[in-house]
This record gives structure tokens, C-alpha cells and sequence, in this order.
């Protein structure tokens, strides 16, 4: 069972929306990565232990993966909110085995339905911002799930940090 005062999930964009499209080679991709395994290992240092993943392509996977590897410096656990039972089965290269090594290594894994439904992927934003304290959010400018998930973890007052993309880009080009 997860503890809510000291669990935090995650809200991203999967990597299309990324810049760079989230090329792993990419200068700007490697910043984020960086912020974001940097905000997990300050949620640690300040006792959270258990993560939620909802488990996309992307900062989802990028965040679990950052899990795994602090573990070994924190005693860490690992959820997985999965929208639907056969979600992650078209995955391919990286995404498929990062997908399978974060399933492998879950401690508590949560199937929000059987199949795909319309609604899904909301209700696994929902389910995992009910069930943590705080939100760790990698977002850029549009209006998506990112967005909806954060302004229903401000709805539920829980405390919300963000790594925004658009201080390292203008839209367009790399600010640095």
C-alpha cells in the first residue's frame, strides 16, 4: 500500500512533443532528463520513497527509469498506473524495454481498466495524483494531459514542481 504523504507521481509529454523529439542525443533532452532526475533525487532526499509512473512514452518512462537507478542510493519503490491491461504492447526499442524493467521492478501495479476506453488515460492522472503528495511535472506550452493533470493536482492542493521546457526553448531554437 502506498503511502500518500510520501509518494509523488509524474506528468510529461511523450516524446513528439518534446524538443528535438526527444532525441536522447539531443542538448536540450539531456537538460531535462537532468532536471527531472534531479527532482526526484531532491524528493528523496526529503523522504519520499514510493513513485508512480503512468507509464507512457516519454517523461513517464524517463521518470521511472531515474527511479530504478537512484535505488540504489535511496530505498526507493516504484508504481506503475497503467491506463489499460495491453497499453505499452506496441512500444518498440528502448520505450518496450524501459516499459518492461519499470513492470519488472513495480512494487504495486495498477491497471486503471481491462481495455482501451475513452477516458482512460484521464482517470490514471487522476488515480495517481489521488494517491501521492506531490506532482513532478515536466511541461512545455501546449494545452494537454500535462496541463489537465496539473490543474487537477492543484484542485487536490497537493504540492506541484515543475521542470518547464520553454526556459530552455523559445519554440523554436535551444536557448543555450
Amino acid at each position: 500500500m502506498l503511502d500518500r504523504s510520501k509518494t509523488a507521481c509524474f506528468t510529461g509529454h511523450r516524446p513528439e512533443k518534446l524538443p528535438d523529439g526527444g532525441d536522447d542525443n539531443s542538448p536540450v533532452i539531456k537538460v531535462i532528463k537532468s532536471c527531472l532526475y534531479a527532482e526526484i533525487e531532491r524528493a528523496a532526499a526529503e523522504g519520499y520513497n514510493s513513485f508512480i509512473t503512468g507509464m507512457q512514452r516519454g517523461i513517464d518512462l524517463w521518470a521511472g527509469e531515474c527511479v530504478l537507478d537512484l535505488m540504489n542510493s535511496y530505498d526507493l519503490h516504484i508504481a506503475a498506473a497503467v491506463p489499460y491491461r495491453d497499453f505499452g504492447q506496441n512500444f518498440k526499442g528502448k520505450d518496450k524495454w524501459l516499459f518492461g524493467r519499470i513492470i519488472d521492478n513495480a512494487e504495486h501495479i495498477a491497471y486503471i481498466s481491462e481495455e482501451y476506453e475513452a477516458g482512460c488515460m484521464s482517470r490514471r492522472n487522476r488515480y495517481m495524483v489521488d494517491h501521492s503528495s506531490l506532482l513532478i511535472a515536466v511541461r512545455g506550452a501546449d494545452r494537454s494531459g500535462t496541463s489537465q493533470t496539473m490543474g487537477y493536482a492543484r484542485k487536490c492542493g497537493i504540492t506541484i514542481r515543475t521542470v518547464d521546457i520553454s526556459s530552455f526553448t523559445d519554440g523554436q531554437t535551444t536557448l543555450f
